[in-house]
């Protein structure tokens, strides 16, 4: 297993979201140079993100003058853009590149599947483009993108009912749009792979979570609305489990895979497909109780049914992850809400 490379170009796009944010920090604090790509927009409150890269430039200051040299450069655009992307391609020449941006949520997809189609279709294929074109003009030492990593996502397993939910399994079926996307994704790469060489590795992440997290997320959600003294509505009657996963996890699972792009898979594609998640579906309710406890305050609590394009149950079989980078995922639930109540309370400034 090779070791991350810190004298490589690193393109994150979704640089400002969630996960996008702490990948970054982590290369730059690694020393790596960092290009992040992003449109900024407002499917939740921008001033998240801006904090994200306000403090992105934080980290920069900090690795400098401790150790490393690691650098952070931002370019807003849209991946649906295709003259964004190409751009961005030309004039930075990243090695590896990191596919985050995409339009997430399960729910939104049911009324907004045009933004599903333009960024994680579209956008998609913008990236596939641009790492295929990347090979074209090969000077100054540079070959073209080395690996393209990218987000999948738990979603794809759609109503699957075998457990735990192993990337050997059969995922034809999605319960929504969003999900419908994503597995495209891992088809559009399989195909660009086989085509034109392109390394890909798809990551399908479950239930991401942890400081600086999405706002659309129910555990960002059910915290909200406990402090402001509202009932949090809980679905399914609350009997749903979830294989919640702290963020710190996701990230370095993506770390060891970013220098390992996969060999030839026998059929002249070297691609691959791994699930981050914490092999650990925790029911709903516990999660509940894990954040009315951290938080000092019991929730008002509103059950409701099943809503389109939920699941059940996601419960991440990750074997292949661990006997290929000796690594899973290993914070407890009540660990990670502890840090994200932590952080949620000094960034509202909740005494």
């Amino acid at each position: 297993m090779k070791m991350l490379d810190a004298n490589k170009t690193y393109l994150i796009t979704g640089a400002a979201g969630f996960i996008g944010y702490h990948l970054s920090k982590r290369l730059i604090e690694a020393g790596a140079r960092v290009i992040g790509f992003d449109n900024m927009n407002d499917y939740y409150d921008v001033s998240l993100k801006e904090e994200r890269l306000r403090l992105l430039g934080q980290v920069v200051v900090e690795a400098g003058i401790l150790e490393g040299t690691g650098t952070f450069e931002f370019v807003k655009g849209d991946l649906k853009n295709k003259a964004d992307v190409d751009s961005v391609f030309e004039k930075y020449k990243p090695d590896i590149v990191v596919n985050l941006a995409a339009q997430a949520g399960v729910r939104y997809s049911i009324d907004h599947p045009d933004s599903y189609i333009e960024s994680n279709l579209i956008g998609f294929f913008n990236i596939l483009e641009a790492c295929r074109h990347s090979y074209d003009h090969k000077e100054d030492g540079y070959n073209g993108v080395e690996h393209l990593v990218y987000a999948s996502s738990s979603s794809v397993y759609g109503g699957n009912t075998k457990v735990p939910f192993s990337t050997d399994d059969k995922v034809d079926e999605p319960v929504s749009l969003y999900a419908a996307t994503k597995k495209s994704n891992e088809l559009m790469a399989h195909a660009y792979s086989k085509l034109y060489g392109i390394p890909s590795t798809g990551l399908r992440f479950f239930t991401v979570y942890g400081p600086l997290g999405r706002p659309d997320m129910a555990l960002f959600k059910f915290t909200d609305k406990i402090m402001a003294g509202k009932p949090i509505q809980i679905y399914n009657n609350g009997d749903m489990k979830r294989d919640f996963t702290y963020v710190d996890d996701i990230v370095t699972g993506v770390v060891n895979i970013l220098p390992n792009a996969p060999e030839d898979n026998g059929k002249g594609a070297r691609y691959k497909v791994y699930n981050i998640g914490n092999n650990h579906p925790e029911p709903l309710m516990d999660m509940v109780s894990f954040l009315e406890e951290s938080l000092g305050v019991t929730a008002t609590k509103e059950f409701l049914p099943m809503q389109a394009g939920d699941v059940y149950q996601t419960y991440a079989d990750v074997s292949e992850l661990e006997k290929d980078f000796g690594f899973k995922p290993d914070t407890s639930l009540k660990d990670g809400i502890d840090s994200f109540v932590s952080w949620y309370k000094d960034y509202y400034k909740i005494g």
